[in-house]
């Protein structure tokens, strides 16, 4: 069995310790989602917190964890008596066995984990040939009175993230299958964690998080030559570096139990609620939960602290915790808080303190509640465990050219002819228009790909379309299709009066259509045809608008831009559309066009891409105005050439037009005939304005967190 690293032994990362600490001391606070950058501790320290929390007392032989003193009465194990004063070892239940202590666990939710093997699955064979429901616990039974983590919870499914959420904030699963039902406890500390250049979780499900924490290495090298020192002596010798830190892992231990027994006493007064709702409105949070979840916060906070009552730095240091996931609209929003304007605030509406009772304050230490409090452990209430030799903030602790021209018929125009380096002409980024609403763009067809929200696919969620004779495991039953089946053979199965014998061979099982994700290459003219007739900036608010629909529609996105005499991939395909957005608005422009190097470049990322997911269709948006002038001596016929490349493979493909003034060409129309696919114009691409949705969209470069969706 391996030795995790301890908890106490990771350097720095104060904050993140200490979420997860107030939900170990309160689990009501709701879980925590740790952002950060790979490398910085996130899996390590959350691993190691499962070792500080104290046992459970649980119904010896029962899947789903129940407390002996207080079994759940809707248990599918169940019926166990109540326990409550039998003593230690009574007999639970009708035979379901006696109370136990067993370590609290820490159950790991795969990213490619299936919705049966989340919330458990129902013999559905069983239960209809015998009657008999027949439950096989799935993720969020074993979690029950434990922690479920979720790493890289931003690439799991958005179908089970809804599951996964909906049960931490219900505290009980619900199963059903065709008539069949099974509910159990989940009550878990959830603990997500995610790196935000892979994507972003939709900003309604950061919501349902109880807090957030940023995490980033330190750049400070004696902090950094610590973590490397620890994490070196913890693989050289497990056991011996587990040893080293085992008081000050005791000391956590404890001191959480004492939090846990002194929570119930804690007061929360009118002025700290005031303070609350004060807050939440100041920073224009959507809903109530944000109020909720700060309260539970500051409550746990002045248990944390020894304190029977929440004090105004505990409401601050909830607001730091709480909120800042909360306050993102849209995609192109990067979390954080003012905190200048939280200190206005929370002095602003101080009002009469409460009165604290003699002594109340002890052990309030720092004002964050944080780990460096004074407290039981020998380094702080926190348990940071810095040595004198130790660091602060934290890491791991434990862990050619292309040559192109457009499609048939483009000229000279505006940009000349003749080779010109790739920087010629070059003129500085323009900024960008904004955004809008597209209308929707979708791959033709029905594919199999990853679930989103653009093109049709057969998926396991979805409306039905009809049913197939079941091969292997039966998942989603489709009822009248098996009855169907089985009716012939009534008479012959001997059954005469009312009833059906149904046989494995009768049973159907349902093909249901949905929607996916798909990957959506952008092709992006820079050159100086662009920029001369000052288009560059409608055209960037265009693809920042496909960029918000990508993000909304669950896609991968990709982006590569041609100019001067090539073609580059400003951005290989990814789930982060902020990404995208941040090097689409310092995107140079300027010099000659190299249009069939860009579709030669676009093809080949494409290639590649489906050896890595074949399953994942492609959108190519083509944005130009159809001119080739740069690359070999025929840049119309290369770029033709390369268009039917994408045809022949049959690459779904758009041309958004950007072809603008009195006498027009119309070279992207006859570019959108070469690629097999459709051309649009910008105004044609307008679905709808949306004036105001996406607020300070020329700020997007400092955007940290924008989707999980790509485009």
């Amino acid at each position: 069995m391996s030795i995790a690293f301890p908890f106490t032994a990771v350097v720095g990362q104060d904050d993140l310790r200490l979420a997860l600490l107030l939900n170990a001391v309160s689990p009501a606070v709701g879980g925590v989602l740790v952002r950060g950058e790979k490398g910085t501790a996130k899996s390590t320290a959350v691993r190691a917190l499962s070792a500080l929390l104290p046992e459970v007392r649980v119904v010896a032989g029962c899947r789903f964890s129940c407390d002996p003193a207080a079994p759940d009465p809707g248990c599918p194990d169940g019926p166990h008596e109540d326990g409550a004063g039998a003593g230690a070892g009574a007999g639970i239940g009708g035979g379901a066995g006696v109370g136990q202590t067993r370590p609290s666990r820490m159950v790991e939710l795969p990213v490619g984990a299936s919705e049966d093997r989340l919330v458990g699955a129902l013999d559905i064979e069983r239960a209809l040939a015998e009657g008999v429901k027949s439950f096989e616990p799935g993720l969020l039974a074993r979690a029950h009175r434990g922690i479920l983590y979720v790493d890289e919870v931003n690439l799991l499914h958005d179908h089970l993230v809804d599951l996964l959420l909906d049960a931490a904030a219900m505290g009980a699963s619900y199963v059903e299958r065709e008539g069949v039902s099974v509910r159990h406890a989940a009550r878990f500390m959830l603990v997500g964690t995610m790196n935000p250049e892979e994507g972003e979780l939709r900003p309604q499900l950061l919501d349902r998080f109880g807090l957030t924490v940023e995490v980033t290495a330190s750049r400070e090298p004696d902090q950094r030559v610590e973590v490397v020192r620890r994490r070196l002596a913890h693989d050289d010798d497990p056991a011996a570096f587990a040893a080293r830190w085992a008081e000050e892992e005791s000391a956590v231990r404890a001191r959480i139990v004492a939090a846990r027994e002194l929570l119930p006493s804690v007061r929360l007064g009118d002025g700290a609620l005031r303070q609350i709702a004060a807050t939440c409105a100041a920073f224009e949070v959507d809903g109530m939960r944000a109020d909720i979840v700060m309260a539970r916060t500051a409550t746990a906070l002045a248990a944390w602290a020894g304190r029977t009552d929440v004090l105004a730095e505990d409401v601050r240091q909830a607001a730091l915790l709480a909120l800042p996931h909360r306050r993102r609209r849209n995609p192109f929003d990067a979390p954080g808080l003012d905190e200048e304007r939280l200190d206005r605030t929370l002095e602003e509406f101080a009002g009469e303190p409460d009165s604290p009772g003699e002594g109340s304050g002890e052990g309030s230490g720092d004002s964050s509640g944080g780990p460096d409090d004074d407290g039981p452990g020998p380094d702080g209430p926190g348990g940071g465990g810095q040595r004198p030799d130790a660091g602060g903030d934290g890491g791991e602790g434990g862990e050619g050219s292309d040559s192109g021209a457009p499609p048939p018929g483009a000229g000279g125009g505006e940009d000349g002819g003749g080779p010109v380096p790739s920087g010629a002409g070059e003129q500085s980024p323009v900024r960008a228009s904004e955004p809008f609403r597209t209308k929707v763009l979708s791959v033709p067809g029905i594919g199999e790909g990853a679930a989103g929200r653009r093109s049709r696919a057969r998926t396991e969620h979805g409306r039905t379309t009809g049913a197939q004779r079941a091969e292997g495991a039966l998942t989603r039953l489709h009822l009248a299709a098996t009855v169907r089946a089985a009716a012939p053979h009534q008479r012959a199965r001997g059954r005469s009066g009312p009833g059906l014998v149904v046989r494995r061979d009768d049973l159907r099982q349902a093909r249901r259509e949905g929607r996916e994700g798909n990957l959506v290459l952008f092709v992006v003219d820079a050159s100086g045809s662009m920029a001369a007739r000052r288009r560059m900036g409608a055209v960037k608010g265009a693809v920042l608008s496909l960029l918000l629909d990508a993000y909304q529609r669950r896609d991968k996105v990709g982006l590569v831009t041609f100019r001067g005499t090539s073609a580059e991939v400003a951005l290989p395909p990814t789930s982060s559309v902020d990404a995208a957005a941040a090097r689409l608005e310092s995107l140079p422009t300027g010099g000659r066009t190299p249009l069939g190097a860009g579709l030669l470049r676009a093809h080949e990322v494409l290639r590649v891409e489906r050896l890595r997911d074949p399953a994942r269709r492609a959108l190519v948006v083509v944005v130009t105005d159809g001119r080739a002038t740069g690359g070999p001596p025929e840049p119309v016929a290369h770029a033709g050439r390369a268009a039917r490349l994408f045809a022949a493979d049959g690459v779904a493909s758009v041309v958004v037009d950007c072809e603008s003034g009195p006498v027009r060409l119309g070279l992207a129309g006859r570019l959108a005939g070469e690629l097999a696919g459709t051309a649009v114009t910008l105004d044609e691409l307008r679905a709808e304005s949306i004036a105001g949705l996406v607020r300070d969209v020329q700020g997007v470069q400092g955007a940290k967190g924008v989707s999980g969706r790509a485009a």
